[in-house]
């Protein structure tokens, strides 16, 4: 995560506005993405500061909600979800709770995003093959009342940008 850089952020509020930010702990931040498993003492060693300094910090950010959790970044392909689509969703317009928490609960959805447009939503899907993509899309996506249609635009290949979780651009085919 080299390139990973942060813009000044206000204080955190309840509205959902984003913790302030140094350059200290933007530089935790950037050392926890590229690895999680980090011991603190290794951390305080990268960015420069005390142990006690990195505890206090990291600490903040979770109880802030900045850090929300440490996962492990997973290859799709090799863990067998060799296949990646968006599916582009249109719903009915009163139906956006409902929709949103069933689809949520779909199988091999990975993201799933509200946005502005041509269409209502779109998920990120990740399946084992083709005959599952079909399930998901037709049996599962198509059953949720409120859903109107869908268009499925397969990825032929993947790459992380310097904001995306692992550092720099990638040219990995999923």
């Amino acid at each position: 995560m080299d390139h990973l850089s942060f813009p000044a952020l206000p204080d955190a509020d309840p509205a959902g506005r984003s913790a302030a930010l140094d350059d200290v702990d933007h530089a935790i931040l950037r050392e926890l993405s590229a690895d999680g498993r980090m011991s603190m003492r290794a951390l305080a060693e990268r960015v420069r500061v005390s142990r006690s300094n990195v505890y206090a910090r990291v600490e903040r950010m979770v109880e802030d909600g900045v850090i929300t959790g440490f996962t492990a970044r997973i290859d799709p392909a090799r863990a067998g979800l060799g296949l990646t689509a968006y599916v582009l969703v249109t719903i009915d317009q009163n139906a956006w709770r409902t929709v949103s928490g069933t689809l949520c609960d779909v199988p091999y959805v990975q993201h799933l995003a509200f946005v502005g447009g041509d269409v209502d939503l779109i998920m990120l899907v990740r399946a084992p093959g083709t005959a599952a993509l079909r399930d998901i899309v037709l049996a599962r996506i198509h059953a949720v009342e409120g859903v109107r249609s869908t268009r499925t635009w397969l990825v032929f290949e993947e790459q992380a940008g310097p904001l995306a979780p692992g550092g720099t651009a990638s040219h990995d085919a999923v």
